[in-house]
């Protein structure tokens, strides 16, 4: 495994390109693969490494890594059953354990997709589709008023891209205000919808979060759902990181309400540990699904049993890569219990390493039970202490913003980081602040806002 971080130029890896790989001659296969490999174990980020506690990107099983192997090697596409039964009913079997952990019909309508933002997309597009009848067929400029989506500022930005896509625009999203904990304010969000009524507007779909990119909050999910059934709108939950805690004993009562939701985003190349791209969404309503992507062709083969579907009628996606084996081979050989493991020791790594910060002067500034650690201390300059981190091979973090105020942001996200890990990073980072690397110099760079003094 190379460094952490590589110490690499645009220029240097153009010019190894260039006068290596002009395709005008032929190369050995071995010769190749050596190559690519090793500008892939130089030349980027190692997001499977230990001390990788950046954004949700993680260590990789074995399983997944073979699965991604046989799916290349046959090549099967998903569009339609009859040209892959074998892994439509895979990912079909696969989809239906998480349906029944998240607590949907057993009817549900799921699949697999490229990402969470596709998911999401998904959920958007359905939702439209069962709130305002004439939108598939005549768009939105039949629609007597302009539909509106409930957001905090923590959600995914994905959502701001859908907006944008569906030909909503990004003024539809409605951002509603967070607590001190940046969950989402019920209160706010109920005086959001009762004022965008007033106004003529169509208020349709309101998106909590089981865990935020940012600080890992999750929103009331239970309260949301009850007030969007009172008020006939639609609930998502964007659990692509969090939803995975769902198979947890331990952790699953920190997702409270996620049943009561209408349509679900979750990715199993963050949390379950499987290579990208692995999104999955569900969806209670599998009449709207069909609805909101239906299509008829003549050149695909016909469904001749009416137990099976065909992905390419009930999602985004047509020709479709078989995507959910390596969830399907991973599960397999790890068993539910082994993934409940890896989980459980990821949550419990990020303990260590929220109480040994705590013990030596850093101040956390989220809260949540999830492995993800905003934090700071008094006249720290995180961008310049996270270049130090990173030049030095400590750790790979992000930057994150909470309220105005610029923390630093770990994530636990490799079922390979133990505690020996996290006490030596610590170990480091406090070394630096010894060394000065990273203060703030002028009185007004150290005043930092009373709420992440307060922590």
């Amino acid at each position: 495994m190379g460094p952490i971080v590589p110490a690499v130029t645009p220029e240097e890896i153009r010019s190894h390109l260039t006068s290596c790989y002009d395709f005008k001659k032929k190369m050995a296969l071995e010769e190749v693969v050596a190559d690519v490999e090793n500008m892939l174990r130089t030349w980027q980020v190692q997001v499977t490494h230990p001390r990788y506690f950046g954004l949700f990107n993680p260590s990789v099983t074995l399983a997944s890594v073979v699965a991604e192997t046989l799916v290349a090697m046959y090549n099967p596409q998903l569009a339609n059953w009859r040209t892959s039964p074998a892994g439509n009913e895979i990912e079909k079997h696969t989809l239906n354990w998480l349906i029944a952990k998240f607590g949907l019909p057993v009817n549900a309508s799921a699949t697999f997709t490229s990402g969470g933002s596709e998911a999401n997309l998904s959920a958007v597009v359905v939702a439209l589709t069962h709130a305002f009848p004439a939108f598939g067929e005549h768009g939105l400029r039949h629609l007597a008023a302009l539909p509106m989506i409930y957001v905090t500022a923590e959600a995914h930005h994905s959502f701001n891209k859908i907006a944008h896509m569906t030909g909503l625009g990004r003024r539809a999203l409605r951002t509603v205000a967070t607590d001190s904990s940046l969950k989402l304010d019920m209160a706010d969000l109920k005086r959001c919808v009762a004022e965008d009524r007033n106004n003529g507007f169509a208020p349709f779909m309101v998106v909590g979060a089981a865990g935020t990119t940012a600080a890992g909050a999750i929103d009331p999910l239970l309260e949301i759902g009850r007030f969007c059934r009172e008020e006939n709108l639609w609930f998502h939950v964007d659990a692509a990181w969090g939803g995975a805690a769902i198979i947890s004993e331990k952790l699953r009562h920190h997702l409270t309400g996620i049943d009561t939701a209408d349509s679900i985003t979750c990715d199993a190349h963050k949390w379950l540990s499987v290579p990208m791209g692995a999104g999955m969404f569900f969806c209670r309503h599998p009449e709207a699904v069909a609805q909101a992507f239906r299509a008829e062709v003549s050149y695909m083969p016909k469904k001749t049993d009416r137990s099976v579907d065909d992905p390419y009628t009930t999602s985004a996606q047509w020709s479709r890569r078989f995507i959910g084996l390596k969830l399907f081979l991973a599960l397999a050989q790890h068993g539910e219990s082994g993934y409940v493991e890896m989980i459980e020791h990821q949550t419990q790594m990020g303990q260590v390493l929220r109480e040994s910060l705590k013990s030596s002067g850093w101040r956390i500034i989220n809260t949540t039970p999830f492995p993800l650690i905003c934090f700071t201390r008094e006249g720290l300059d995180t961008t310049q202490f996270l270049t130090a981190l990173r030049e030095q091979q400590i750790a790979w973090m992000s930057e994150a913003s909470l309220n105005g105020t610029p923390v630093l942001r770990a994530c636990i996200t490799s079922f390979k980081t133990t505690e020996a890990d996290i006490r030596w990073v610590v170990g480091e980072m406090n070394r630096l602040i010894d060394e000065g690397i990273g203060q703030c110099t002028s009185t007004q760079e150290l005043l930092i806002p009373a709420q992440a003094r307060n922590g």
